[in-house]
């Protein structure tokens, strides 16, 4: 790093702090409020935010995008607060008996969920909700621009992070993970996945995801109050499995949809899609520490999963060749088992879904272990006792040569 990078990182620290304090007061005074209803998020924040200027390396764009991230979620939090001061009620609203489709990443769990939120009958959190719950209370810009403003964004996202749209479909329009909805309140593995934070992950491990997942009753609540009669929510993230027991005491009459895939597949696949979020933000991307990272992460969540095997009669296991294989089939088996019935009109828009967008809108991608340090006899073993539990059958594996350390320069 040069001496006027390293002078301009600087400059805009002192511009632009990451202290919870001065991001906090920033918040309360643009929206003229004197205090959060909750501040349990406050310890959370000060953790992230420490561990990112002491782990993550970040750049000047990660430096400024986490600034506008934490602002974003701020605001959000004393969006809640104005709307629940207007209506009470918003913070009783019964939510039912949601699904919540996690298990391995890159098992089909996308595609599933985009499935299931074309009935009229579901609801699903879409990203232009997420990210924005309600309008911006701006008098010199009337209206509700929240879709458009997305999209603007996942727009520039696609532009600075070049292969990300062809992994993973980045639209204002699509269903949703759950750790946007955690991450408001900075108890989210999503922070995990975008920077290199490992004391974070810990602490977030160690302290528990009760309040997270309570918060996210909370949020749900408020898109239930926004949208018409009330609806199934299907809610999704592979991240869910690091959390059951939390998720169970919040929602203790949940479905939940287990998804499983060969771990070989979803290696390669998580750890370069690892990558691609990472690299906008930060000044050092190392393959290997991220393949390390990803392996041992998934090997502990894969045992979270084999916990589950003959656990209560609310767990459905569904297997990614099925989800892609015989789409509309899969979805009928998760209805008879949530109790739920598919009416004609919801498996009609399905179909020609499927027509439109065969996979999902995914690309076939052929990602290397090598690339990111893995070796696949390792890992085979590291997964052998999950491979057996669920009888998870091997993909082809295709493994290009590649190079290990990518540093890239900043701008």
């Amino acid at each position: 790093m040069g001496m006027l990078q390293r002078q301009a990182i600087r400059t805009l620290r002192r511009a632009a702090p990451l202290n919870a304090e001065q991001l906090i007061d920033a918040a309360l005074g643009a929206l003229g409020r004197e205090g959060f209803s909750d501040w349990s998020f406050r310890e959370a924040l000060e953790r992230l935010l420490d561990t990112l200027q002491t782990e993550a390396h970040l750049g000047l764009f990660g430096q400024l995008a986490t600034r506008f991230d934490v602002l974003r979620c701020l605001h959000n939090l004393l969006r809640l607060d104005i709307a629940e001061q207007a209506d009470p009620g918003i913070a009783l609203r019964p939510l039912g008996r949601p699904i919540f489709i996690t298990g391995l990443p890159r098992s089909g769990s996308t595609f599933l969920h985009s499935l299931l939120a074309l009935d009229p009958a579901n609801a699903a959190p879409l990203s232009w909700q997420l990210i924005y719950p309600y309008p911006q209370l701006h008098a010199w810009l009337p209206g509700d621009h929240r879709r458009a403003r997305v999209a603007r964004q996942l727009g520039l996202f696609r532009l600075i992070s070049p292969g990300i749209a062809r992994m993973h479909p980045l639209r204002a329009d699509s269903p949703q993970e759950c750790t946007d909805i955690t991450g408001q309140v900075f108890r989210s593995l999503r922070f995990d996945t975008m920077y290199h934070i490992p004391a974070y992950r810990d602490w977030l491990d160690e302290d528990g995801q009760e309040l997270g997942y309570r918060f996210h009753r909370r949020f749900l609540r408020h898109l239930d109050a926004q949208g018409p009669a009330r609806r199934q929510w299907v809610l999704k993230s592979p991240d869910h499995v690091f959390a059951l027991a939390a998720l169970r005491k919040v929602y203790p009459q949940a479905h939940i949809v287990m998804l499983h895939r060969d771990p070989l597949k979803v290696m390669a696949s998580v750890a370069k899609l690892t990558e691609l979020l990472r690299r906008p933000f930060t000044t050092r991307l190392d393959r290997a520490e991220i393949g390390q990272e990803v392996s041992e992460r998934w090997a502990h969540g894969a045992q979270q999963m084999m916990a589950c095997k003959g656990a209560p009669d609310n767990v459905l296991h569904l297997y990614y060749r099925d989800i892609v294989g015989a789409p509309l089939n899969t979805v009928a088996r998760l209805y008879r088992h949530c109790g739920l019935s598919l009416s004609a009109e919801a498996e009609r828009r399905m179909q020609a879904y499927l027509r439109r967008v065969p996979r999902g809108g995914y690309a076939v991608h052929h990602h290397s272990l090598e690339e990111f340090g893995l070796d696949p006899l390792r890992l085979r073993e590291q997964f052998a006792g999950y491979t057996r539990a669920f009888d998870v059958p091997p993909e082809r594996t295709r493994q290009p040569p590649s190079g290990g350390v990518f540093n890239p320069r900043p701008a």
